[in-house]
């Protein structure tokens, strides 16, 4: 799996998955680019450090067409490229329908949704013009099997599907591949949110026992951008220890 020197932009990375999957590139050689909306954790940093990676801090809100075309102008600037984008930056703002608010729909639909679209159309451009480049998306299990009080979550994690299956079939022929990784239930401050006798209800209905953790999303993010895996274009990757709902 060849990925120094690979120019990969992680949006949402200043924590949880964003910034396991960020290490995770930078371990491997690759010029990392740091996304979060006020700012990277100083122990994040502190780890990039260590690892001794070449990387660089550009914070903005993907929801913000703007701030967006900003970031991503910055990376071209300063790297020449973008050989991966990793549109990972989600929040949730849970509610059953019934009470949900107008605000929170809108909220987690214009970053999550929105910000996917927003990064994606700023991107591609520059990997056409190279005919190169690997679009993974960062989907989930509600957006596939829906889930009690996130309407708003699942119907923006649905529509990432549909937008990566779409991009798929329209860049395949210019040399950029677009995917999908579908995570379960993953150790991250969402999880821990969670009351413990309904993760404890959850652990039940899953085969492995466990949650799933973020370098585990990390690690087939990688495979998935690999050159042993240029075939693959249009996967929705399930991660999610065979989750039985």
């Amino acid at each position: 799996m060849e990925l120094k020197e690979k120019v990969v932009l992680v949006t949402g990375s200043s924590r949880g998955i964003g910034a396991e999957i960020a290490l995770a590139f930078a371990r491997k050689g690759s010029t990392v680019v740091l996304n979060g909306r006020h700012q990277i954790p100083n122990d994040m940093i502190s780890k990039m450090e260590e690892i001794g990676c070449n990387y660089d801090v550009i914070l903005g809100d993907i929801s913000i067409e703007s701030d967006v075309k900003r970031i991503v102008k910055e990376v071209i600037e300063k790297f020449g490229r973008i050989d991966i984008l990793i549109n990972n930056a989600g929040i949730v703002d849970d509610a059953f329908f019934e009470k949900m608010t107008c605000e929170q729909w809108e909220r987690v639909i214009d970053i999550n949704l929105n910000g996917t679209f927003f990064c994606t159309k700023e991107v591609v451009p520059y990997m056409v013009q190279r005919k190169y480049g690997k679009i993974i998306n960062i989907a989930s299990i509600s957006g596939q099997r829906g889930a009690k009080a996130q309407a708003n979550y699942a119907a923006s994690k649905a529509g990432i599907i549909g937008l990566t299956l779409t991009l798929a079939q329209e860049l395949g022929a210019k040399g950029i591949t677009v995917n999908a990784v579908a995570p379960g239930l993953i150790e991250t401050e969402m999880v821990e949110n969670i009351p413990d006798k309904i993760k404890e209800n959850t652990v039940k209905k899953i085969p492995v026992g466990r949650f799933g953790k973020p370098e585990e999303i990390a690690s087939v993010i990688k495979m998935l951008v690999s050159d042993d895996a240029a075939y693959c274009n249009g996967m929705i990757c399930e991660v999610n220890g065979g989750i039985c709902i």
